[in-house]
């Protein structure tokens, strides 16, 4: 026996020898630890996402079609950070920001710019936004309508997590409470217009690479997952109802088994949790889930290993059961992807799909000694961040209180500092170095799309009726004073080309900015 101890990456040690029982769960049937669907791959692949967005909005359009015509089975939007916080691109604290992370959107003319040519109805699209989730559904449900779309009939997923933004992100705008009343508002609109759209995209991505550990990261996404619900519940909102329309949004790093045991463990966590909280309906207590591989893994020594851990990462989520995903390209720690990066990045869901053979049988590890007792092991560690949250008074107040944040923060160190001791290999960066490195092709985005941008804006604001748009923003500012559905009003906004930081601007009249 060797005398080394070996653990995850969240500290489960691990054993030399595992025996004992194995699970004898169906898949598609509660508590769905073993997948949502009884078939799973065989019946139908997970979507194959790559997010994309740079620039401005025909810029992306062009980068959508390149993916689509290669083969990308659902589309999933960057935006640029005054997009995310409300700011539009001629606002002064935009400048050096526009078109730098994501596409820069200010208005429905943007949206209609970034799906020229694409058929909302054919498609679903991910939009990777939160405190400003309620416009941008404005703008795309606005788009739907003029392209002669059955609203009801549109799909896709707005991320739409703001409480993992206090917690680990940071691109927040309005305190916790008027967040969450947005966000209600948008289930409850949602349920009665847009069915099939997910409202939420309750997210441990950014948790992850926050530097939380896989469990963390699920117990701190579950937490919050069950403030949402109670916020909808407490609206009035039938949980049977609008809890099939919530989805997930997690990581996948490194750690291989951990990683799939830790999806195994969420989706049975959430069964429990839903059925606590009052679901009946077996759709509304499965956990549904897309995932990203692990940004925060890529390096920039030796950028073509990430091809590598880009690939065990898809693996340990393609067998952990995953619905979409998207995979990261080996020069993001460098620049934005090239096309080429994202072109190799598609290839690795394909490669996977196609000839691997993992998608041939449900939950293939299912019955591995390790898996089970790593998915046991996961749960309970879990469970114990998620009383101790439960203790404190749910989600919003241990993240006002600090506590989610320090105990990222933490790990993160501990995981830095054994990388800086090289207890924790990462090759081409602690071991396995090399002198000179050759620097692969980047991906630049010009200045200049500032001004682009600015000029666009101002051309809008000549055309459109502005005797019109200050009316519908007076009574917007009234319906979020007074309590009612903001959602019919913003996409009257939308249609009538109200930007989205004259959007944001009447909500922080009302709510104020959080200052964190």
């Amino acid at each position: 026996m060797s005398e080394k101890k070996f653990t995850t990456d969240s500290g489960i040690e691990i054993n030399e020898l595992y025996t004992g029982q194995t699970n004898n769960e169906m898949p598609g049937e509660w508590p769905f630890t073993r997948g949502i669907q009884k078939d799973m791959y065989r019946g139908k692949l997970w979507t194959m996402r790559q997010y994309a967005g740079f620039s401005t909005a025909a810029e992306s359009n062009k980068r959508y079609k390149y993916l689509l015509a290669n083969g990308t089975t659902g589309l999933s939007v960057a935006f640029d950070l005054p997009t995310q916080i409300g700011y539009d691109s001629d606002h002064a604290m935009s400048e050096g920001e526009v078109g730098k992370v994501g596409v820069a959107i200010d208005s429905l003319r943007d949206v209609e710019t970034l799906f020229q040519d694409i058929s909302l109805e054919k498609i679903t699209t991910s939009m990777t936004i939160n405190a400003t989730a309620s416009t941008l559904l404005g703008f795309y449900i606005a788009l739907a309508k003029k392209q002669g779309a059955d609203i009801k009939k549109i799909s896709g997923t707005i991320q739409n997590d703001i409480l993992k933004e206090y917690a680990a992100r940071g691109t927040y705008i309005y305190p916790p409470k008027p967040s969450m009343r947005i966000i209600t508002d948008i289930f409850e609109y949602c349920s009665k217009e847009v069915p099939k759209w997910n409202t939420i995209s309750i997210s441990g991505y950014h948790i992850r690479e926050a530097g939380s550990t896989a469990v963390q990261e699920i117990a701190f996404t579950l937490a919050n997952a069950k403030s949402y619900l109670k916020a909808a519940i407490d609206k009035g909102l039938d949980i049977d109802v609008f809890g099939q329309r919530l989805s997930f949004f997690f990581n996948a790093h490194n750690n291989f088994f951990e990683e799939i045991a830790k999806f195994r463990a969420a989706r049975r966590m959430w069964a429990k949790i839903a059925k606590d909280m009052g679901a009946t309906n077996s759709k509304a207590m499965m956990l549904r889930f897309h995932t990203q591989t692990g940004g925060a893994t890529l390096q920039a020594q030796q950028p073509e290993n990430n091809i590598v851990r880009v690939t065990l990462q898809a693996m340990a989520a393609v067998l952990g059961g995953t619905q979409s995903l998207h995979t990261n390209g080996f020069d993001e720690a460098l620049s934005l992807p090239t096309e080429a990066a994202a072109r190799t990045a598609l290839r690795t869901q394909q490669i996977i799909a196609f000839e691997s053979g993992v998608i041939d049988t449900v939950d293939p590890l299912g019955g591995s000694f390790f898996i089970e007792e790593l998915t046991d092991e996961i749960e309970n560690e879990a469970w114990k961040y998620i009383e101790k949250i439960d203790a404190m008074g749910g989600s919003v107040i241990a993240i006002e209180q600090g506590y989610m944040q320090k105990e990222i923060a933490e790990s993160s160190y501990r995981y830095q500092m054994d990388i800086e001791k090289i207890e924790k290999v990462i090759v081409g960066v602690n071991k396995f170095t090399l002198e000179d490195e050759v620097s692969p092709p980047l991906f630049r985005v010009d200045d200049s799309i500032r001004l682009e941008q600015i000029e666009k804006l101002r051309q809008l604001k000549t055309e459109r009726n502005n005797e019109k748009v200050e009316s519908i923003l007076s009574h917007l500012k009234q319906s979020a004073v007074d309590g009612s559905n903001v959602m019919p009003l913003i996409i009257d906004a939308a249609e009538n080309y109200v930007t989205l930081g004259e959007i944001a601007d009447t909500f922080r009249d009302v709510f104020g900015e959080y200052k964190g």
